[in-house]
């Protein structure tokens, strides 16, 4: 009678489970607890618990977390270090930036996690025991409270595996001068024991979407290739995936279990068949085509082994290719993740975040050498970079998150501000929208589509990341920026409301060193303005003015072209008065 009991209440506690959400495995397709298809549109929180060097512009003297934090402890000490990165941590994610992610229309977060918050290294262990730090688990809490105050699935992403996981070392923080994780037996109990704990103490929360166990495992255990690319059985990626899933699998029957193949989360060679009945198969994809080529093989996997497959890190190109991307997988029902959240000085991620002058000097010193900077200097630099991850300090980047969710689903323009005529305009504030719609240029993605030559697609690397190049600008009346390296035939669109059913006269902003460009006008309804001719300035940066005539514009919204018939000159802006004559 008692056993019943028990397995009846089970069976109640099972439904009381799904009830609350859990999202789980249904043949190829990840569902939530009501059977309805999900697809997962994530961001990963890169650089929060796992400091890459790329992010934080240290990459060509230090890439890997453990020498960013001696760079740093070498100028502030020990103390100072201390305080940085508990306001670096304390800065970088909040319930605001979480907020803010769910009002773009994310629904979920993918957390890359450093074991080194949550337990200590082999080295510091004592007896072979291991020991927990509570500071990762809290910052996890307080997360996933936050993911779910929004409705936000927390996909929890073992960046950082103790020893390190693959050859790139700035991604899992390896330190080569230390045993890694495929080489120290400690290390993978290390790893096994804590999935465990996680999985215990989140076993119950439905807004824990899944378990990502490891993030781009690169190691050649039998291969030449030093990330895995060319392993054909990945014996000892597979034994521990499966030795974790099963610690797993002791606390907690709920969640989903992601699993990455090795070569940066790719190459699955060895490690079929699949071991559990609540899996996903990540994979990653960057700086390819979005060609269904280029996902083909991972959609054969699904098919073959029923099984979902998730996108589960992409990103750090422009625009077009993240639209592109992002039609390419949900066409084919595939959730994704992007990366990352926030990056220093950066074009291609929803916010970018501001570097101060005093932190360029440490970057400097760092890289070159010369005159240490003072403790004090050093440390009120550093400061205030972490004070500049702040959500409210970020700069935040409208037209990323447009290509990511409107853009994929219209290919309609949208006003990029609020333009009225008469007015200025400033040429970087074209229209949302992708190439060929919003405006043409011929670089617009990371290669040259014609012949496949690696480019910038934004050879200004400011302000947007369309193909449009924008850079700096000083000139007064500028907004801080320009359009430059403009070629023949490209133009840009502005939306503008226009006041009054008039002729209009528009006075144009530009500079040239020495050949002469050309522009016109061209209206929605087809009607093109004369042609203008203009002449060389003398410099990029010697500013002139020159007005073009005769332009009719009727009252209300208005789509205009600006189409550059020859280019090789910078334009600053267009500013649009009645033309009396």
């Amino acid at each position: 009678m008692m056993k019943k009991i028990v397995i009846v209440i089970q069976f109640l506690f099972s439904i009381t489970a799904f009830g609350q959400g859990f999202l789980h495995r249904e043949g190829q397709k990840i569902v939530d607890a009501n059977g309805n298809n999900v697809i997962l549109r994530g961001l990963g929180l890169g650089g929060w618990m796992v400091q890459e060097g790329y992010m934080i512009q240290t990459q060509p003297f230090a890439s890997p977390q453990y020498q960013i934090k001696q760079r740093i402890q070498d100028l502030i000490g020990e103390k100072g270090t201390k305080e940085f990165y508990a306001a670096y941590k304390a800065n970088g994610i909040t319930k605001r930036d979480i907020d803010s992610l769910a009002a773009w229309g994310f629904n979920s977060i993918r957390l890359p996690m450093h074991y080194n918050l949550y337990t200590s290294s082999i080295q510091e262990e004592k007896n072979g025991e291991i020991s927990w730090i509570e500071e990762g688990f809290t910052m996890t809490d307080n997360l996933l409270k936050w993911c779910a105050e929004n409705k936000m699935y927390l996909i929890l992403d073992l960046h950082a595996a103790p020893g390190g996981q693959g050859n790139d070392a700035a991604i899992s923080d390896y330190d080569t001068t230390k045993p890694s994780l495929w080489e120290s037996e400690a290390n993978k109990k290390k790893m096994i024991a804590l999935w465990k704990k996680l999985a215990a103490r989140y076993r119950d929360n439905s807004w824990i979407g899944a378990y990502d166990i490891i993030n781009e495992p690169n190691w050649n255990f039998t291969g030449t290739n030093k990330n895995g690319c060319d392993e054909n059985s990945n014996g000892p990626l597979r034994e521990l995936l499966v030795a974790v899933t099963k610690a797993i699998r002791e606390v907690d029957t709920n969640h989903i279990i992601v699993i990455e193949g090795n070569c940066w989360g790719n190459n699955y060679n060895g490690i079929f068949p699949l071991w559990d009945e609540n899996m996903v198969l990540s994979f990653h994809k960057y700086w390819n085509f979005n060609t269904k080529e280029s996902i083909q093989k991972m959609m054969d996997y699904r098919t073959q082994y029923n099984v979902p497959i998730w996108l589960g890190e992409s990103g750090e190109n422009s625009n077009v290719w993240f639209k592109e991307a992002l039609s390419l997988v949900e066409s084919n029902n595939i959730g994704w993740a992007f990366w990352p959240m926030k990056k220093i000085e950066n074009i291609a991620g929803v916010t970018s975040v501001t570097k101060n002058p005093e932190y360029d000097v440490l970057l400097k010193y760092w890289k070159d050498g010369g005159n240490k900077p003072t403790p004090d200097f050093a440390k009120k630099a550093l400061m205030k970079i972490a004070d500049n991850y702040k959500m409210e300090n970020v700069t935040v980047k409208p037209d990323v998150i447009d290509a990511m969710f409107r853009q994929v689903q219209t290919n309609e323009t949208k006003p990029y501000k609020k333009h009225v005529i008469p007015g200025k305009i400033a040429a970087t504030e074209y229209d949302l929208g992708t190439n060929g719609i919003a405006y043409s240029d011929k670089d617009f993605i990371n290669y040259r589509v014609d012949t496949n030559i690696p480019v910038d697609w934004n050879r200004g690397n400011a302000m947007r990341n369309d193909g449009v190049d924008i850079s700096p600008c000083k000139d007064a009346g500028s907004n801080g920026y320009q359009v430059s390296f403009i070629e023949d035939g490209e133009w840009l669109q502005f939306t503008a409301n226009v006041l009054k059913q008039k002729k209009y006269k528009v006075a144009i902003r530009y500079s040239n060193e020495n050949a002469e460009g050309k522009l016109y006008l061209e209206t929605e309804n087809g009607v093109k303005s004369e042609e203008i001719v203009l002449p060389a300035t003398g410099g990029n940066d010697k500013w002139k003015t020159i007005l073009l005539s005769g332009i009719t514009l009727n009252a209300g919204t208005n789509k205009i072209k600006v189409v550059f018939e020859k280019g090789g000159f910078n334009l600053n802006y267009l500013d649009f008065s009645e033309d009396k004559k």
